[in-house]
């Protein structure tokens, strides 16, 4: 087995078509085919269904495509960690990101990187959900990681967070909006309800109909997005209301206006997460220092904006 299969496979898997992998691959269909054949001989399992259109994983494959991502990462970490040695200086820094993440977190870390005077080379991937991401970290793909957790328990590889408690955000014209201060979620009861998609972002899909529930009503679930901008941008048009964590007041549009949840149980916590083994060089502990104060910095910046 070569990492030329476990590549073949990732990218067949990650397209769920072997004729899409096959053109990202600037192969032809044939020879992948015959290559993923190949690997399933090997493996000694089915790890493929093949349908009247695409694939879909078998249980065997879904278990070995996490292996295979772990395989490579540790390959192309590898292959990276040996030009540093030879250049004698570290820089490569992954980051894995929310999408609120790449907006809010993203810009302020690198100028602060670049402020302390470290050479880091980010490479940054947005992934959700947050398991998503902790499997990425726990998989070495990542070095860092900025998640949301869908519990209150953070993951053992917690190294720094902040509270982002969750608003409700309404369109400026709302009647809403004559209100000052906290707001109880049941105020917006009967509003039609701008929401993730579940298949975009499960977790705060969940937590979002979790705290619906709290107050005593299901929500008329009426609008979707995949991208808090979106759902901003869908409540700014007077489509409906919205729960978003608070730091979205950085990116709300004026035509937006926000206030906070009040009588919840349920907090909204932004972490950042490192894996067991890694950033633990002094060049890491650095860089580890900088994102913990560039989110420190955040929500004081959350603090002050927020009525």
């Amino acid at each position: 087995m070569e990492l030329r299969h476990l590549r073949y496979f990732v990218a067949v898997a990650d397209l769920g078509s072997v004729s899409r992998a096959a053109s990202k691959l600037f192969m032809a269909q044939p020879p992948l085919s015959a290559q993923i054949r190949q690997l399933e001989e090997e493996v000694g399992a089915s790890l493929l269904v093949r349908l009247p259109r695409g694939v879909r994983l078998t249980p065997a494959g879904e278990s070995f495509l996490v292996d295979a991502r772990a395989i490579l990462a540790r390959a192309q970490q590898a292959s990276s960690r040996a030009r540093e040695l030879q250049s004698g200086q570290r820089s490569i820094l992954r980051v894995g990101l929310m999408p609120s993440a790449t907006q809010t977190v993203l810009p302020g870390l690198l100028k602060r990187l670049w402020r302390d005077g470290l050479e880091v080379s980010v490479e940054a991937h947005e992934m959700i959900p947050s398991a998503r991401q902790l499997q990425a970290l726990r998989n070495a793909e990542i070095d860092l990681g900025f998640i949301r957790p869908g519990t209150s328990t953070p993951p053992p590889e917690t190294v720094a967070g902040i509270d982002d408690p969750y608003c409700l955000a309404f369109a400026a014209d709302h009647p809403l909006a004559s209100a000052a201060g906290a707001l109880a979620l049941k105020s917006a009861a009967h509003e039609p309800f701008v929401s993730f998609s579940r298949y975009a972002e499960s977790d705060y899909f969940d937590q979002t109909a979790a705290l619906c529930e709290e107050a005593g009503f299901a929500p008329d679930l009426r609008h979707s997005a995949g991208q808090f901008v979106s759902v901003l941008a869908m409540v700014g048009s007077g489509l409906g209301v919205a729960i978003v964590p608070a730091s979205c007041i950085l990116m709300a549009p004026p035509q937006v206006v926000m206030r906070r949840l009040k009588g919840t149980s349920r907090k909204s916590r932004l972490v950042m997460v490192r894996g067991e083994h890694q950033m633990q060089d002094e060049w890491g502990s650095q860089v580890v220092r900088a994102a913990t104060l560039e989110l420190q910095a955040l929500e004081a910046r959350v603090k002050k904006k927020m009525p």
